[in-house]
């Protein structure tokens, strides 16, 4: 059925909806690729080695020496750390949940940044391409009703290009589906990461006033 036939030849057999499935897969697959590397960019390999340098840092009283350091690294747990550091600085006292988590919520809204438009590609390109599938049979019972003639062979010809549509559209949600799984557990791990370094700055604060 494809032979001798270019790329677009095969697009226009499968309609005008395969004109919109290959422009979304196209921004499906660059999108999946730069929520990997962002993600890959923003991961810490060692969250413990962090606040175990944090704790050595505030043992001596080096409140800004620990923000600068945590500055450095600008990876979402850090910038979490940061914000509860601040508020140390400024208070003096362990009251840094609300803050932290402020700038956690942040973090997040960045994390999801694109994330619901790949749902949306791994949902809505099945039904495009079943709604390119049935516009194709309807326009081949349609040829079929004004020629007179031509028996199955012509119905199955022109099914089997319709079905084209179907085939693609699955090919283009199968990885956006898969993507956008993959991205709410990793952001999920960010969330955990998040809410760990909370905790445990609150005992390392704790723990530096109780010796005071």
């Amino acid at each position: 059925m494809f032979e001798g036939k270019n790329f677009f030849e095969i697009l226009s057999m499968g309609g005008w909806t395969l004109y919109v499935l290959f422009t979304i897969s196209v921004l499906s697959v660059s999108i999946i690729l730069l929520k990997i590397f962002e993600f890959r960019k923003k991961s810490i390999k060692n969250i413990n080695s962090l606040l175990l340098e944090i704790k050595v840092l505030l043992g001596k009283n080096e409140v800004f020496e620990a923000i600068k350091y945590c500055e450095t690294i600008n990876k979402p747990v850090s910038n979490a750390l940061v914000a509860g550091l601040r508020k140390f600085l400024e208070t003096k006292t362990s009251n840094i949940e609300e803050t932290m988590r402020r700038t956690m919520s942040i973090e997040v809204i960045k994390l999801e940044k694109y994330t619901t438009f790949i749902a949306t590609i791994g949902a809505v390109s099945v039904y495009i391409g079943l709604f390119g599938t049935v516009l194709g049979i309807i326009r081949s019972f349609h040829d079929i009703s004004l020629a007179g003639s031509g028996g199955i062979s012509v119905v199955i010809g022109g099914v089997s290009e319709s079905l084209i549509a179907t085939a693609a559209g699955l090919c283009v949600a199968i990885p956006a589906v898969v993507a956008y799984n993959f991205f709410t557990r990793t952001i999920d791990k960010f969330i955990v990461e998040m809410e760990y370094s909370l905790s445990a700055l609150k005992e390392i604060i704790e723990s530096v006033l109780n010796n005071e």
